[in-house]
């Protein structure tokens, strides 16, 4: 798994980093607060108000109180930037229901109840991408590969599993199923 990082280049992020910042860097007196950007002529009256004695003095007046007194919260540039960087690695999602909002049950990922089919065994079996898309410009031979089901490998066969409830898990007869020989697996070690 590539991270965000090695896709993009060092000038690339330095480039981006200094985009998202111009805004920030335009007044000197900015900083953020509590996840919002602005200077102290828009908190003088915040500060004013809470805390007295933390409202700097006026240009060409003097302060009565020391320095540290005056001083507003300092935050330094990582903490300016750290809002605008993208996340370095982004987390599957599977949109997978463990309680449902009506009685709290698990809930299976409808796309899989639809592309794939689960056989007795406990392997999984699909159509193989692409297999009614532009029939038109494939050659026959093509055509007919497309048209065969694939087994699915054991660790998706395991993900599939977990992204379905036992409805989809059990077994099923059909009259004239065409699937009925491959249900069973002989002569085979699990």
């Amino acid at each position: 798994m590539a991270l965000y990082s090695d896709v993009i280049s060092k000038e690339n992020m330095a480039a981006y980093v200094a985009r998202k910042l111009t805004g920030l860097l335009k007044s000197p007196l900015s900083f953020t607060l509590y996840g919002r950007t602005a200077n102290i002529a828009q908190l003088s009256g915040f500060f004013r108000a809470v805390h007295p004695f933390t409202v700097p003095a006026a240009p060409g007046t003097r302060s009565s109180l020391p320095a540290t007194a005056c001083r507003l919260p300092e935050f330094g540039l990582l903490q300016r930037v750290s809002a605008f960087i993208p996340p370095l690695s982004q987390q599957p999602n599977r949109s997978l229901t463990y309680y449902s909002i009506k009685k709290g049950k698990r809930k299976s990922v409808k796309s899989v109840t639809e592309r794939f089919m689960r056989l007795h065994c406990g392997l999984w079996i699909r159509r193989k991408a692409g297999y009614k898309k532009k029939l038109w410009k494939k050659n026959p031979a093509r055509r007919k590969r497309l048209r065969e089901h694939v087994f699915c490998n054991k660790t998706q066969s395991k993900l599939l599993d977990k992204m379905t409830t036992r409805f989809w898990r059990r077994r099923n007869w059909y009259v004239d199923d065409p699937y009925l020989k491959y249900h069973d697996r002989n002569n085979l070690k699990v």
